[in-house]
C-alpha cells in the first residue's frame, strides 16, 4: 500500500473531518444575508418554517439509527438525542420543553403560528426531499455511517453564536425568547459531537473507511446547503 493510502491516525482522521466545515451551510449567501441583516420578514419567516421540518425529522432520524443499532451502550446514550428534542414530561419549561417546542416558539416570535407550522403543509417540496433523504439514509445504511453523518454539528455551535450576536440588533422584531433554541443547542451540540467523534474515530480505521466517512459528512452538508437553495428561490429578494 502506497503512504498516500495508509489510514490517518485519529488526530489527522478527525482533523480531515472538521475540515469539511469549508462546505457548512454557515457559508450560503443566504445564511450569509441573514446575519447580515438583509432578510425580509418574509424571507426569515419562511426561513423558520422550512428549517421546522428539518426539526421535525430529527428524533425520527435519531430513532431509525437506534433501531439499527446492536450496541446497548450507544443505544443508552443516543436515547438522550430524540427525548432533547421531543421533549420531557410536560414540556412546559424551557429545560425540558424540548427542541420541537424552542423552534417552534422561534416560529411564533418571527409571526407565524403554532398550526401552520405543524401543519407542515407549508413546507417546500425541495425542502423536504432534502430532509427525508438523510431520514432514509440512517434507516438503511449501519448505524455507524449515520452517526457520522450527523457530524455537522461540529460545525453548528458557531452557526448558533452568530445568530445569537447578530439577529437582536438586525431582527429587532422577533421578541427575544425565540431565541431560546439557539441558545440552547450550543452545550448539547458538543456534548453530541463527543460521542459521534467517539464513533466515528473508533470504527473508520482504514483510509478507505475514512474517506467514506468523509462523502457520508460531505452528503450530510450537501443536504442542509441544497435546504438553503430552495429556501433562497422560494423567498426571492
Amino acid at each position: 500500500m502506497s503512504q498516500s493510502k495508509q489510514a490517518w491516525n485519529r488526530e489527522e482522521f478527525e482533523a480531515q473531518l472538521r475540515a469539511k466545515g469549508q462546505s457548512y451551510h454557515i457559508h450560503h449567501p443566504f445564511n450569509v444575508k441573514m446575519n447580515a441583516g438583509l432578510c425580509s420578514r418574509e424571507q426569515i419567516r419562511g426561513w423558520v418554517l422550512n428549517r421546522f421540518y428539518y426539526q421535525w425529522i430529527i428524533p425520527i432520524k435519531d430513532a431509525a439509527i437506534m433501531s439499527n443499532c446492536q450496541d446497548r451502550e450507544t443505544r443508552r446514550r443516543w436515547i438522550s438525542r430524540i427525548l432533547d428534542h421531543d421533549g420531557f414530561g410536560d414540556y412546559q419549561s424551557d429545560t425540558e420543553s424540548g427542541g420541537l417546542e424552542a423552534w417552534t416558539q422561534l416560529g411564533i416570535a418571527v409571526g407565524l403560528d403554532r398550526d401552520t407550522l405543524w401543519s407542515l403543509k407549508k413546507v417546500e417540496p425541495a425542502v423536504k426531499f432534502a430532509c427525508d433523504a438523510y431520514v432514509n439514509f440512517a434507516r438503511q445504511q449501519p448505524w455507524q455511517e449515520a452517526i457520522c453523518s450527523s457530524l455537522t454539528e461540529m460545525f453548528a455551535p458557531q452557526i448558533h453564536k452568530d445568530r445569537l450576536a447578530t439577529w437582536p440588533t438586525h431582527y429587532p422584531w422577533i421578541e427575544a425568547q425565540g431565541l431560546h433554541y439557539f441558545r440552547s443547542r450550543i452545550p448539547l451540540a458538543q456534548r453530541d459531537v463527543d460521542h459521534g467523534l467517539e464513533v466515528t474515530l473508533s470504527h473508520f480505521t482504514t483510509r478507505a473507511q475514512q474517506e467514506r466517512a468523509l462523502d457520508i459528512l460531505q452528503f450530510k452538508l450537501d443536504i442542509l446547503w441544497s435546504m438553503l437553495d430552495a429556501i433562497e428561490r422560494a423567498y426571492p429578494e
